[in-house]
């Protein structure tokens, strides 16, 4: 989400206009952000989503991008400054034996709670993920998954279910079973316009890839991945309501891992867990799906907003809610 890409995505589906800055210490470049800018009247709300990029374990830099984000939310008078960096505060399960705080994580949330930025209960982006370390071996990574789920990995190619790569002409199949799903699971789906730039414009980017799992040649699961850096995201999946007995989602879950570890990516992301792990979060049902991967449970430090002006910030947070809640009834 801090790609060119993204940002030139965003611009053309949702209109916040992209600010790409570049930090360079002795000529060399040492951080980068891509700032969404959207204007609300005469003022600007402005997002650095997944970002800014850097070495966060160097706070003297943190501290100087920081600023240089601050003071561009000033002079551009907006109401907020979003970031939601992949800064790790925690990994584990909360109050587990396997809940390990991150020193870096924790230094930099002290950080951004003295500078008077706030944490914010709007989380665009996933605040926490599972992550599955792919330097293991194919082996290792398939016996560290649980009993059950790696049953159901096998389900699937006992149950005649193949796996093959999806191109840019199977986007109207990708987006049927997404639209599927999105009616069996509740969710929203955009127009089919929106996707399509999505997914083809990364795909021949060279930063997606797409497979489908068919049944006696009929199209019944998709896992849509984007990649970039040393990591590759399990990003879209969707399934048809028929054949779901025969496990299309595990086996594809399965082959992403391989493809992306086959292409060098060192981490799959799997791409969200609930903000409060408990079983009545809303997330619950797919974390569990995710969780019986065995992956590492990761806690980011979540979203957190700088206000220039704390009264049109207030404004905006208490306000603009109840008129969403309205157009949305």
């Amino acid at each position: 989400m801090q790609s060119w890409e993204w940002g030139e995505f965003k611009l053309a589906t949702t209109g916040w206009q992209p600010q790409r800055l570049a930090f360079e210490r002795d000529g060399q470049i040492v951080a980068m952000a891509s700032l969404g800018v959207r204007k609300v009247g005469f003022l600007k709300v402005m997002y650095v989503s997944k970002g800014p990029a850097l070495d966060y374990s160097d706070t003297d830099l943190f501290n100087e991008v920081i600023t240089a984000l601050e003071n561009r939310a000033k002079q551009q008078r907006a109401i907020w400054l979003k970031i939601d960096p992949d800064v790790i505060l925690a990994t584990g399960l909360p109050d587990s034996n396997e809940d390990t705080t991150d020193t870096t994580g924790t230094v930099i949330k002290q950080s951004l709670e003295k500078r008077g930025w706030q944490f914010s209960d709007s989380q665009v982006q996933f605040r926490n993920t599972i992550n599955i370390d792919l330097t293991q071996s194919e082996d290792d990574i398939l016996m560290g998954m649980s009993g059950n789920t790696r049953r159901k990995v096998r389900t699937a190619e006992k149950k005649d279910v193949t796996i093959r790569l999806a191109t840019v002409e199977d986007l109207p199949i990708l987006y049927d079973l997404y639209q599927i799903t999105g009616e069996r699971d509740e969710f929203l789906t955009r127009p089919f316009d929106y996707y399509q730039r999505a997914w083809q414009k990364f795909m021949e980017a060279d930063l997606a890839h797409a497979l489908i799992a068919e049944f006696e040649g009929q199209p019944i699961a998709h896992v849509i991945l984007f990649h970039f850096g040393q990591k590759c995201w399990y990003f879209y999946g969707a399934s048809s309501n028929e054949e779901r007995n025969r496990m299309p989602n595990y086996a594809l879950q399965w082959e992403a891992m391989k493809w992306a570890k086959s292409q060098g990516y060192t981490i799959y992301d799997m791409w969200g867990a609930p903000d409060v792990f408990d079983e009545n979060d809303h997330m619950w049902g797919v974390f569990q799906f995710k969780q019986g991967f065995r992956g590492t449970i990761v806690r980011h430090i979540g979203a957190w907003d700088y206000a220039p002006s704390q009264l049109l910030y207030k404004g905006y947070t208490e306000v603009m809610p109840r008129i969403l809640n309205l157009m949305r009834r």
